[in-house]
């Protein structure tokens, strides 16, 4: 089934985010982050199933990941990585994919998170976290002791994410999004995207 994009209930850029008060669907820059309490920030209900992914799915997974970052290439760990060239989970709902996670067996024992992404009308009701599970498992039954990914100065929310799901901050190189982006461009909430902000998760392998 065809990958349904939604646009920015306030301009007419692609929605990236989705409003956790009103539930409108937004662009990064039309993005704003506050602080809530947790009873306003309960999860969403919905249904959706998590899989492996196939090779018939390259094709949507593709045109997915293209329409979050504009490329299937990804530059992490001072690495070169074309996200459809590794292995990913992904998430349905209604027979179409919702979400999806790329990963892979990395330098020292680790596996590398390449790219994760969750259509925002679906933010909020857990398939991150649950994408994210599922490399957790894979990551121990290969042996591997941790998990690691990057994300931006800018992105505090999937900061804010990955620190929920267990990862901590160890690694900042500044200044090399704005050199690979050939200037300073406006993220999330209108921030300047500047560093490359690296984490990792260490897992309890079992004999």
């Amino acid at each position: 089934m065809p990958i349904e994009y939604e646009q920015c209930s306030l301009c007419e850029n692609q929605a990236e985010y989705s409003c956790s008060d009103c539930g409108k669907l937004v662009c990064a820059n039309d993005a704003r982050i506050r602080l809530k309490c947790a009873k306003c920030s309960s999860p969403r209900h919905c249904e959706y199933e998590i899989r492996q992914a196939l090779c018939e799915d390259v094709e949507s997974l593709s045109a997915l990941v293209t329409s979050f970052w504009g490329d299937l290439v990804q530059l992490m760990f001072d690495h070169q990585f074309t996200v459809t060239e590794h292995p990913a989970f992904i998430a349905e709902s209604d027979n179409k994919i919702v979400g999806f996670v790329f990963y892979t067996a990395f330098q020292d024992n680790a596996v590398l998170i390449v790219a994760l992404g969750v259509l925002p009308q679906y933010h909020g009701c857990g398939i991150g976290h649950a994408l994210i599970a599922q490399v957790e498992q894979f990551a121990k039954e290969q042996r591997r002791n941790r998990l690691q990914v990057v994300t931006t100065n800018d992105n505090l929310l999937a900061l804010g994410f990955y620190q929920r799901a267990g990862f901590q901050l160890f690694e900042v190189i500044p200044n090399i999004i704005a050199e690979k982006l050939r200037g300073v461009q406006l993220g999330v909430a209108q921030i300047p995207i500047r560093d490359e902000l690296r984490l990792r998760k260490f897992l309890t392998l079992t004999s």
